[in-house]
């Protein structure tokens, strides 16, 4: 015996076979070319930020896995020589041992030259600066790798997704007009399908943004640290204090 309300089943069977006509698979077997163009560029922004998010997550865990321990070394080395050879002994992607070594580089180049018009020119002082500042610059541009994508992406897709709802509902007015049906069912499945465009286009931007803005309080806090550390190897190539250990900023 059938218990249930009236028409419920029916009710189910109009709304899947509604969902199945004008759903995401019915959208693609309709789309002409200015909509397929307006997709595959929404896939290509969202794999393009998925890449540069995992490839960010990835190598701000190693750097933050490695920089206290490389600062931390590199003070508490009495040798100062043995702590230019643990900077080296470093991966090639680690950014604190590499502003070390471009220090101790220059310290001991102005040392080589002293008595030349080099020194005349700049004191120990200012050509250490000089050469912290151009390490520092280059390993802070290294952190914003992919961020100009991520920003791009946050900030466009939305609207590139609109561009190929626009383009449905155009072309669904056009039919409507065609066809001389204005009545419901016919307006709602082609700018339904119209839509979906739109929210595809929010589904790439949102994760994006997110990223965007992760990934540039860590930049922020990692290049504070950058400024740290170059300020005391400064104080130490410059004058030859050693400083006590540097707290990284998490």
């Amino acid at each position: 015996m059938n218990t249930g309300m009236p028409g419920a089943g029916f009710a189910g069977d109009s709304d899947a076979a509604a969902f199945n006509q004008f759903g995401f698979e019915n959208m693609i077997q309709h789309m002409d070319a200015v909509n397929w163009t307006v997709f595959v560029v929404l896939v290509l922004m969202s794999v393009g930020s998925w890449f540069y998010t995992v490839v960010n997550v990835l190598k701000n865990m190693m750097l933050r896995s490695r920089a206290e321990t490389v600062i931390r070394t590199f003070w508490e080395t009495t040798n100062a020589q043995d702590a230019i050879r643990f900077m080296e002994e470093q991966p090639a992607g680690e950014p604190f041992s590499k502003i070390a070594l471009d220090c101790a580089q220059a310290a001991a180049h102005h040392q080589r030259h002293e008595g030349s018009r080099l020194v005349e020119a700049l004191n120990r002082s200012e050509f250490i600066d000089r050469a912290l500042r151009q390490a520092v610059t280059r390993e802070s541009s290294k952190l914003e790798t992919g961020m100009t994508w991520l920003a791009t992406v946050g900030a466009t897709a939305p609207f590139v997704g609109l561009l190929g709802t626009v383009w449905g509902i155009y072309h669904a007015l056009i039919k409507i007009g065609a066809t001389g049906q204005a009545s419901i069912d016919a307006v709602a499945g082609p700018v339904g399908e119209a839509l979906i465009m739109t929210a595809i286009g929010l589904f790439v931007a949102i994760p994006a943004v997110f990223a965007y803005n992760f990934f540039a309080r860590m930049n922020r806090n990692t290049n504070a640290n950058f400024d740290t550390f170059a300020h005391d190897l400064h104080d130490f190539f410059a004058t030859g204090s050693r400083v006590g250990e540097v707290a990284v900023k998490r």
